[in-house]
């Protein structure tokens, strides 16, 4: 069952897209596809890794107060069972 997000989830995750698809997709795709990039969506900083845990340690080193959201480059989501669905937009 899938869960829904919450308002502030939301405006969140919008604003994480926005930011990857405005600002760094151009800058990681094709060539990191499958590492995890962790995006501050007050400030727009990030840090990618191969681990979704390393990406965000390093960003919330950087940035201590991020609201951090997550995006596996070329993917649609970062973790799923039964694998991973590529991502026709990068």
């Amino acid at each position: 069952m899938a869960t829904e997000l919450s308002p502030s989830e939301l405006k969140i995750e919008a604003r994480g897209l926005r930011i990857y698809r405005e600002k760094i997709r151009d800058l990681v795709y094709p060539q990191e596809t499958g590492k995890v990039l962790a995006i501050d969506v007050d400030s727009g900083e990030y840090e990618m890794d191969d681990d979704d845990m390393a990406a965000w340690q390093n960003l919330t080193a950087r940035c201590p107060d991020a609201v951090v959201w997550f995006k596996r480059v070329g993917y649609q989501t970062v973790d799923a069972f039964g694998g991973l669905r590529p991502d026709k937009d990068g």
